[in-house]
C-alpha cells in the first residue's frame, strides 16, 4: 500500500544506487522535481529507462547519475540535442554511458509486458531497420501458429517508476488526467514506484475513464506542488516553453551547466513533504 513520505524521504528510502529507475510522461506530467532530488542525494550508476527521455534526463546525466541508458528518442522537444546526453556518449563527461535505443513502439510493448509479469514483448517491428544491428536485445522469432517472423524484446521491469500526477487521495489511489503515456504501465511493472502529486485530496473527482493508479500498486507518493514544471500538468500550470528554450545553450557549455545546476538544484532543496 502506498506510504505518504517527503520527496527527499522518498528517494532516499527506495532509490539505490545502481538501481534501474525508469521515469515516464510524455511531454506532461514529468517528475522533473524528483529528477532534481535525486540530482541533489547524488545517486550513481543507475540505468535510467525513458521512452522519450528529454530535459530531466540530461540534467542526471550530465549530473553524474547515470550509466546506461534505454530509450527511443532523445532529445530537447521542438529545440534540438541533448546536449549533455551527447557529451557522455562522445566524450565521456561526466563518465561515459552505454546506450540501448529502441523503437517507440517496443518501448511501450516491453512496459505492458513488464506491467504483466510476462518476460518478454512480442510486437511487428523492426523490418528493415538497422536497430537490430546495434541492439542486441532484438531478436526474432517464429510465431508456433502461424511461422510468421515477429520481433521481441526483453521486458521493462524497473527497480523503481517515478512518475508525477495531478492528485492523490489520502488511501494513496493516484489520478492521471490528460495526455497519458506509459505511465500507468511503468507502475504497474516496477517493484517499487514513487508517485509526485499537486495536491492531496480527500476524492480524486475521477471523471470516466480518468487512470486510477490503486494505492496497492504504489509505493510512495510525496506532494510535490509544482512538481512537473517545466514541463506541464493539466489543470494546474502550462508549459514553459522559454525553458526549453534557454536549456540548449544551458546544456552546450560544461560551466553553464555546472552553474546552472549548483544555482537551481542543490542549493534548492527539496520542501515537499507528506502532508
Amino acid at each position: 500500500m502506498a506510504e505518504f513520505l517527503s520527496l527527499q524521504n522518498a528517494v532516499a528510502k527506495h532509490i539505490h544506487d545502481g538501481d534501474t529507475v525508469a521515469m515516464e510522461g510524455f511531454t506532461h506530467l514529468i517528475p522533473f522535481a524528483a529528477g532534481h532530488e535525486i540530482i541533489r542525494q547524488e545517486k550513481r550508476d543507475l540505468t535510467l529507462i525513458r521512452m522519450t527521455p528529454d530535459l530531466i534526463y540530461d540534467q542526471m546525466i550530465g549530473a553524474g547519475c547515470a550509466r546506461k541508458l534505454i530509450f527511443s528518442w532523445g532529445g530537447n522537444p521542438g529545440v534540438g540535442s541533448l546536449h549533455r546526453l551527447r557529451d557522455a556518449v562522445e566524450k565521456g563527461w561526466p563518465n561515459r554511458i552505454e546506450v540501448v535505443e529502441h523503437s517507440h513502439a517496443a518501448m511501450a510493448c516491453a512496459y505492458e509486458a513488464g506491467a504483466s509479469g510476462l518476460p518478454l514483448a512480442i510486437l511487428r517491428g523492426y523490418i528493415g531497420s538497422d536497430l537490430p544491428k546495434v541492439n542486441d536485445q532484438i531478436r526474432f522469432i517464429e510465431c508456433p501458429f502461424s511461422g510468421e517472423r515477429l520481433a521481441a524484446v526483453p521486458s521493462v521491469r524497473p527497480d523503481v517508476t517515478v512518475i508525477h500526477a495531478q492528485r492523490a487521495d489520502r488511501r494513496g489511489n493516484v489520478l492521471v488526467e490528460g495526455i497519458v503515456g506509459v505511465q500507468k504501465e511503468a507502475v504497474l511493472a516496477a517493484r517499487r514506484s514513487i508517485v509526485t502529486v499537486e495536491e492531496i485530496v480527500d476524492d480524486l473527482g475521477a471523471s470516466v475513464n480518468a487512470c486510477v493508479l490503486p494505492a496497492w500498486a504504489i509505493t510512495a507518493i510525496a506532494l510535490a506542488p509544482g512538481g512537473a514544471k517545466p514541463s506541464y500538468a493539466l489543470g494546474y500550470y502550462d508549459r514553459d516553453n522559454a525553458f526549453y528554450k534557454a536549456w540548449d545553450a544551458i546544456a552546450r557549455d560544461r560551466q553553464a551547466f555546472l552553474a546552472w545546476l549548483n544555482d537551481n538544484v542543490f542549493t534548492t532543496r527539496a520542501d515537499q513533504g507528506a502532508e
